[in-house]
């Protein structure tokens, strides 16, 4: 059962893909949703207003980070996440499983939490379950993730049931100590590595805990996109279908398409604003790198089925310059066209599924991402 003014409606289906409609404390997100990823209240290289131009509704912002650097109490005082950073709309708060699994030789896991080792000053610091959840309410998060181990891959079996029983230790324990209030929700996140049996086992857990949504957590950390969409859809299979599926740190255009396709409704990742900082540009052909030679002299925009304003204004040229004399606006153009395209591709995809013809426009999509860069002639 959904918090009070927490909403999620399955407006269509078409096939296994499915289109909705998360109501929230912040306003509304349409579904399947890409989130841009602000890990420090910031999507880099970006404003809000770029963000909103792409289409964007939800973005993500990371406890761990905050909880270091400004500090929650800090964000709290000066009115919460959205004023702090000018976002008006939905946020969803990583817990931080995913950060303290990188930091895996800095930190110490306990029945009670983690206690890690700052990569800012070193300074050792606990993170609970109740304290995770305690300071995403002082953040404003609108969803809320508990918080998980996130399972390292590869893992054997036993060490991947270990770590999932223990996340789901620390689910019940979140749950306990989240603060209802109209509009906020609370999401569960399923573990157990690339094990069908222990995914079964994590969302029936979850499941009857009682959660406002699911995240299919542990994946898209190098196992592949075919185990990865395996996984997925032994997971979905035991997840509740009146409640939103969000698969975390995904990923790919094509990871897109192939988890849409399954039943996934949320998505976030780096890739975008990452790949757009170091060059690379997504488009209907696939990917580009801005920075070979090939560009120097094209006048052509980045992808010519794209209206955003990198698109609309500037050359392949004139952004392959910025890029060799290390203009940061060659980072933030491409970064823009970046979020703007994986923004379009889920808006196409929801009309695909509103139209019940998803698989035929899923395989367009894959086709024409599967043709590769056209040169100028």
């Amino acid at each position: 059962m959904s918090a009070p003014g927490f909403a999620f409606d399955l407006l269509a289906r078409s096939g296994a893909a499915r289109r909705g409609r998360i109501t929230c404390a912040h306003g509304t997100v349409q579904t399947p949703a890409f989130m841009p990823v602000g890990t420090s209240a910031t999507v880099k290289a970006l404003r809000p207003e770029d963000l909103r131009a792409a289409g964007a509704e939800m973005i993500l912002a990371n406890t761990y980070h905050l909880m270091l650097r400004p500090g929650a109490e800090v964000i709290e005082e000066l009115g919460g996440l959205h004023r702090f950073m000018n976002w008006p709309g939905p946020i969803l708060t990583d817990s931080g499983g995913f950060q303290l699994m990188s930091l895996s030789k800095l930190r110490k896991i306990t029945d009670s939490g983690v206690t890690f080792r700052s990569h800012i000053d070193g300074a050792m610091v606990e993170l609970t379950p109740e304290g995770a959840v305690d300071i995403q309410r002082r953040l404003d998060a609108d969803i809320t993730m508990v918080l998980d181990e996130c399972t390292a891959y590869p893992a054997t079996e036993e060490e991947a049931a270990k770590s999932m029983r223990l996340s789901m230790t620390w689910a019940a324990r979140s749950k306990e100590a989240f603060v209802a209030r109209p509009g906020y929700g609370l999401f569960g996140i399923c573990q157990g590595s690339v094990y069908a049996e222990l995914r079964e086992e994590s969302a029936k857990a979850l499941t009857a805990l009682g959660f406002d949504g699911t995240a299919i957590g542990g994946l898209a950390i190098g196992e592949g996109q075919g185990v990865m969409l395996a996984t997925l859809a032994a997971t979905l299979a035991h997840l509740p279908k009146d409640a939103p599926r969000y698969l975390m740190g995904s990923g790919t255009p094509t990871d897109l398409i192939g988890a849409v396709a399954l039943g996934a409704d949320m998505f976030d990742c780096v890739l975008p604003t990452r790949s757009g900082r170091t060059g690379k540009g997504f488009t209907r052909r696939g990917e580009i790198n801005i920075r070979n030679a090939r560009h120097a002299r094209d006048p052509r925009p980045l992808d010519t089925d794209c209206a955003c304003p990198a698109c609309a204004g500037y050359s392949r040229a004139y952004i392959h310059h910025l890029f060799r004399n290390d203009e940061m606006l060659g980072g933030m153009l491409l970064s823009a066209h970046n979020v703007h395209f994986y923004q379009d591709l889920m808006a196409a995809l929801r009309d695909a599924i509103e139209a019940d013809q998803f698989a035929a426009v899923a395989e367009d999509w894959r086709a024409t991402l599967a043709l590769g860069d056209v040169e100028a002639l």
